[in-house]
């Protein structure tokens, strides 16, 4: 078993269950959203961009790119979730939390695209 493959594949995974964690629930309810849930989303997107950046293969570079626009998109939600409540002083209204949700989701559909092609790429190498 290829240890490499396996972190990589963790990291993905986790990546995409943790940023559906924080997605599922009512979209304009802040307490179903958990900003820590948030928080560990971006973090582990992050690591996972790290460990996609040495494949060179056109599927590493669709891999990279599904996890650069995952990234982007969950750090945009946490910033608009610290500009609500820290900047502006609005608090995480119904309109806020839909816009941290949304943009969550984003991040969501491309975190599925990253794990279809990981899977896609798995059942490749198998035949």
């Amino acid at each position: 078993m290829n240890r490499e493959k396996v972190v990589f594949g963790f990291f993905i995974v986790l990546a995409a269950t943790l940023n559906f964690g924080f997605f599922v629930g009512e979209i304009d309810v802040p307490y179903h959203h958990d900003v820590f849930e948030l928080f560990a989303a971006i973090a582990v997107n992050l690591v996972a961009t790290v460990l996609k950046f040495g494949d060179r293969t056109q599927i590493g570079a669709i891999h990279l790119a599904t996890s650069l626009v995952a990234d982007l998109q969950l750090v945009a939600a946490a910033i608009c979730w610290a500009a609500a409540v820290h900047v502006v002083g609005e608090g995480m209204s119904p309109e806020v939390t839909a816009r941290v949700v949304s943009l969550a989701g984003g991040a969501l559909l491309a975190n599925i695209v990253s794990l279809v092609i990981l899977i896609a790429e798995t059942v490749m190498l198998r035949r």
